[in-house]
């Protein structure tokens, strides 16, 4: 895991779950470069605020992990 500047990254497309609301309070953005071998993830209310970078596998298993829940 990486802690990056969420301003490093200006050519990402952001997105949040179709599960999440604009009225949540713990929401999660993930950007996922064209390369995909790594996911970058930042809170949604500081968009501006640092980013963590992890491996494309790392995150596969997250949410694998997740979905079984």
């Amino acid at each position: 895991m990486n802690p990056d500047s969420g301003l490093a990254q200006p050519t990402l497309r952001w997105f949040k779950s179709s599960h999440s609301s604009n009225d949540g309070p713990e929401c999660v953005e993930v950007a996922i470069p064209p390369i995909r071998t790594t996911v970058h993830i930042r809170d949604s209310k500081n968009t501006c605020g640092p980013c963590l970078t992890v491996q494309g596998a790392a995150w596969a298993e997250f949410v694998g992990f997740a979905a079984r829940r």
